[in-house]
Order: structure tokens, then C-alpha cells, then sequence
């Protein structure tokens, strides 16, 4: 799972170096995510758990930062972003939502008492399960998508499918696995919302043809 995590991050990395324009990629899906990891990670601070998890967590943070920093300041990047196809409203849709459901779940689990670092992880949680939403609305916006950015898409889909049998997994094998029903919830609801694209994804590669998504009127 973090192995597909981190291609789909190297494949979009690789993308905008490559083709030097940001069409059909979304900037305000990765603020998302960047908001994810930061908020996520925290425990960087705190907590030490090794080597290898220290420096994932970094390169999520560094990776997502540049990809950011690429499409909105570095030209001629910069110049191929089109803000007019990339309009969710995020902070209004996706992060303030999520605070508050992150909020209240948190208060209920822990009887009314705040642990902030806790709660941000929470927070991290929800806001992930959605956080690709503004990138699958370009998509259907531009509807022919370039090979690369279909890549990035599926392997941060398979990111959290492969998770999802790691869960199974480890419930089946693992006797005193602890139960993280948020986790659980968020992580089927965020495989779910990649489902049209992967069904479309798997279609153009068995005809052998360009990925493109149909609009809404040829549902």
C-alpha cells in the first residue's frame, strides 16, 4: 500500500517534469492531501517509530509540497494550470466538513475530553477519504486524460485498496488487532469514489486505447 502511495506521488512528480504543463491536474486536491499529511504526521515531533517511517512521512510532506509549489509558481508550469476547471470549493466542502465531523466523533469517543494530536488524526482520516474529489472533477471536466495522470489516479486508488486487504488481513491474523471503524469507514468510502475511474481506466488499457471518461449526458 505505501509503496503504491508513493509511485502515484513520483508518477505525478515525473508527469509535471516530463510534459512541463499541469492540464487536468488538480492543485486543490493536493492542498488536500498536503493538509492530510501535515495534520497526519504530526507525530514526527512526538514519537519516534523508526527509520523507515520517519522518512515516509517526510517524503509525503516534501513530495506533496512540490507538486504544489510546481503547478503554482514554476514556469512554464504554472502557465498550463487552469483555474477555471478547478473549482470545488474545498476548504468550504471538504476541510471545514471534516473538522467538524472530526470534531464531534472525537468529543464522543473520548467522553468530552480533547487530545489534539488525536483529533488532527482524525481529522486527517475523513479529509482523505475525499480529498481526491476536486482531482476526479477535473478529469470528468477535460475528459481525455494522459496516460500518466491516469497512472497517478490508479495507483493512489490501489493505495487504499491494497489497504483494505491489509485490514482484512490483519483481523484474520492477528489476534488482539485493534478496530478502527473510522478508519474502516473512510477507507471503503474513498475506494468507492475511485470506482467510476477505475472501471473506465480498466476499459481504455483492455481496448488499448486513450483513457477518457464520458460526460454526464452520455451516462
Amino acid at each position: 500500500g505505501d509503496m503504491s502511495h508513493v509511485f502515484s506521488i513520483l508518477v505525478l512528480l515525473l508527469r509535471l517534469r516530463v510534459a512541463k504543463n499541469a492540464q487536468g491536474i488538480s492543485v486543490r486536491t493536493q492542498e488536500l492531501f498536503l493538509m492530510v499529511f501535515v495534520t497526519r504526521y504530526l507525530d514526527l515531533f512526538t514519537t519516534y517509530y523508526s527509520l523507515y517511517n520517519s522518512c515516509m512521512k517526510i517524503l509525503y510532506i516534501g513530495a506533496t509540497a512540490t507538486i504544489i509549489y510546481m503547478i503554482k509558481f514554476q514556469k512554464p508550469i504554472c502557465t498550463t494550470y487552469d483555474k477555471s476547471q478547478d473549482t470545488f470549493l474545498h476548504w468550504k466542502f471538504a476541510v471545514l466538513p471534516c473538522a467538524i465531523i472530526a470534531l464531534i466523533t472525537h468529543l464522543i469517543g473520548r467522553g468530552g475530553k480533547i487530545d489534539v494530536l488525536e483529533l488532527l488524526w482524525t481529522f486527517s482520516i475523513y479529509l482523505e477519504s475525499i480529498a481526491i474529489l476536486p482531482q476526479l472533477i477535473v478529469l470528468q471536466r477535460y475528459r481525455e486524460v494522459e496516460n500518466l495522470t491516469g497512472n497517478y489516479i490508479f495507483f493512489m486508488g490501489a493505495y487504499r485498496a491494497l489497504y483494505i486487504v491489509n485490514w482484512i488481513y490483519r483481523a484474520h491474523t492477528e489476534p488482539h488487532y485493534k478496530h478502527h471503524w473510522v478508519v474502516y469507514f473512510c477507507g471503503v468510502l474513498q475506494t468507492l469514489l475511485y470506482a467510476d475511474f477505475f472501471y473506465y481506466f480498466f476499459l481504455s488499457k483492455a481496448k488499448g486505447g486513450k483513457f477518457s471518461l464520458p460526460t454526464a449526458h452520455s451516462h
